[in-house]
């Protein structure tokens, strides 16, 4: 008998899930309310995803569903899966009322609670306890998707091929192969979805968490600089807490399995994507879900013997965002910088971004179910631990209305011609940049061959570059990313949080036959403000210690290391200790 999944919640992620696993074959019932449900039942769900081709049609249809208003309105078989779909403050009540619903079990009569497995598709880490306290299976997830609902009856799925992604984990931990986790795993999977099911979930959702507080700022303030040190804070506030609560964290990793190549956000003409998840739920004029994210770092403070004002803060004024119909972003930078000053001593954003990298997926996708359309742009939320960027995931940003800023950091050992180079064929609208002018200062004395340049020119060079504030930057050049790195490094270094790599350099660009531009890109000044110190520098004396105390990595040419062959320095071989 195949299994019928009765999806609770027929928002942004519900609606998602729902509709591909329709589409799949997969028998589906949602559960909806109020004017969502009057506008499924009327038309079906209008569904969006992006064009066939790049500035197509949108692909826009009205699928029917079978929709229901609750519990009674629905006889629970064996073969079911109970998907709850719906924001944390819902759960409790609907666990409640569809817990202890019969269940006909082969001619046996059950309670769903015993018989049937629950699927979380939430955010936050109190749901997991609050399913545990009725059904006997919970399959808790992390969900990875950019859809977005804010109008009945209709969602917007920018993400392609693959609508979202998902981990999932019998709560609290499990096996890997847990056999109700691999057959919800393997059902979502036909219907188009990454799925990978992991023993560790309960991290995995902490970890989510995470980067729920970062990225929902954006339902009470607008895009800066400043909210960007917000999120830094509210993360590095919540850390502590999970470091006295014994709450461990983890992130995507590459090495569990969960293919996030297919999962690539799109424009779609005529329909911005929208922000965060309580940005959306501010927006419909709905309830928030603040209290299980923010609230939960508060609660779990207090129960350890801490404080996490920050985290409380950004709670209260969420609830009175809601309380008021306040639209999103309707706090002033003023109430931001006065959020900020409550951070207790000690609590300072590292790096100059939100400090979890290891939240955040670093493939090239939007990560997160609900992430804010400039959360990419501004490092406080979607693609803050992605270091690489793919050719065609960049080839698509170039043709969207925000592009990226470019860097051509043409320079290779031996080679003082990048300059031409750049001139003879470079990235459409990249600009290029002197490593040995612009990213260092002049050589001399003890201070080796490339030091690391003054503040003052180097954002002297990025305003030549054009680099405004809370843009995106991509570095490459035709080495596979060496010297791009030094300019990843270096604006990281001066508090630009959102620098990208491109994986492959220029030859990848080449070998997927997209076009090359020359002659010169001059762009108009930016109007950057760098800030030096927001990664740690090492001198002489401290890469020494590091060589005798830890591990100090020599990235050199083997035979330079091995002090085979010198082109260039006066003296052959490595730092002794160096591996």
């Amino acid at each position: 008998m195949s299994r019928r999944y009765i999806v609770i919640g027929a928002g942004a992620v519900g609606a998602t899930v729902a509709v591909e696993l329709r589409l799949a074959g997969i028998d589906v019932v949602v559960v909806a309310r109020g004017a969502n449900l009057a506008a499924l039942r009327a038309g079906g769900l209008r569904y969006i995803r992006p064009p066939a081709t790049p500035g197509g049609e949108p692909d826009e249809r009205r699928i029917p569903l079978d929709v229901v208003g609750g519990p009674d309105e629905v006889d629970l078989r064996g073969d079911d899966v109970l998907v709850l779909a719906t924001k944390s403050q819902d759960s409790e009540a609907l666990l409640a009322q569809w817990a202890w619903r019969p269940v006909d079990v082969d001619g046996t009569r059950r309670t769903a609670a015993e018989a049937l497995p629950v699927v979380l598709l939430q955010n936050g880490i109190e749901n997991a306890r609050t399913a545990l306290r009725r059904f006997a299976t919970v399959i808790d997830a992390v969900v990875l998707s950019p859809s977005s609902h804010v109008r009945p009856g209709e969602v917007v799925s920018p993400a392609a091929p693959l609508a979202a992604a998902f981990y999932l984990g019998r709560a609290p931990r499990g096996a890997v192969d847990d056999p109700t986790a691999e057959a919800v795993a393997a059902d979502l999977r036909r219907a188009s979805f990454a799925v990978a099911v992991v023993a560790d979930i309960d991290r995995r959702k902490a970890g989510k968490l995470l980067g729920n507080l970062a990225y929902n700022l954006d339902a009470i303030y607008a895009p800066s600089e400043l909210r960007d040190a917000a999120a830094a804070v509210l993360v590095e506030e919540a850390r502590r807490v999970f470091a006295a609560a014994g709450v461990e964290t983890a992130g995507v990793c590459p090495d569990d399995g969960l293919d996030l190549s297919g999962l690539v956000p799109h424009e779609i003409p005529g329909f911005s994507r929208e922000g965060s998840s309580t940005w959306q739920s501010l927006a419909r004029g709905g309830s928030v879900e603040s209290d299980f994210l923010n609230g939960e770092i508060v609660l779990l403070a207090r129960l350890h013997g801490l404080a996490a004002p920050v985290n409380a803060g950004v709670q209260r004024r969420i609830a009175t965002a809601a309380r008021t119909g306040t639209p999103p972003g309707g706090f002033d930078q003023a109430d931001l910088a006065a959020l900020l000053a409550s951070a207790p001593a000690g609590v300072v954003p590292y790096a100059g971004v939100v400090p979890y990298a290891d939240v955040v997926p670093y493939a090239d996708v939007v990560p997160y179910a609900d992430v804010a359309p400039d959360a990419g742009r501004t490092r406080a939320g979607v693609a803050l631990g992605e270091v690489l960027v793919n050719v065609r995931r960049l080839h698509d940003e170039l043709l969207s209305p925000g592009p990226p800023l470019l860097l051509d950091v043409r320079w290779a050992l031996g080679d003082p011609h990048g300059h031409d180079h750049y001139r003879e064929g470079h990235l459409p609208g990249a600009v290029y940049v002197d490593l040995d002018t612009e990213l260092a200062a002049a050589p001399g004395g003890t201070a080796g061959r490339h030091p690391l340049p003054e503040l003052v020119n180097l954002q002297q060079a990025a305003r030549r570059w054009g680099l405004t504030a809370g843009r995106a930057v991509v570095v490459y050049d035709a080495v596979g990313g060496l010297s791009a790195a030094r300019a990843w490094w270096l604006l990281r270094w001066a508090g630009v949080a959102d620098v990208r790599i491109l994986d492959g350099a220029l030859a990848a660009w080449q070998e997927a036959g997209f076009p090359l531009e020359t002659g010169e890109i001059i762009s108009a000044p930016g109007d950057i403000v760098l800030h030096a110190g927001q990664l740690p520098v090492l001198d002489a004396d401290g890469a020494a210690r590091v060589a005798r105390e830890g591990v100090l990595l020599d990235a050199r040419a083997a035979e330079r290391y091995r002090g085979e062959v010198e082109p260039i320095d006066p003296r052959a071989g490595h730092i002794p200790g160096a591996v």
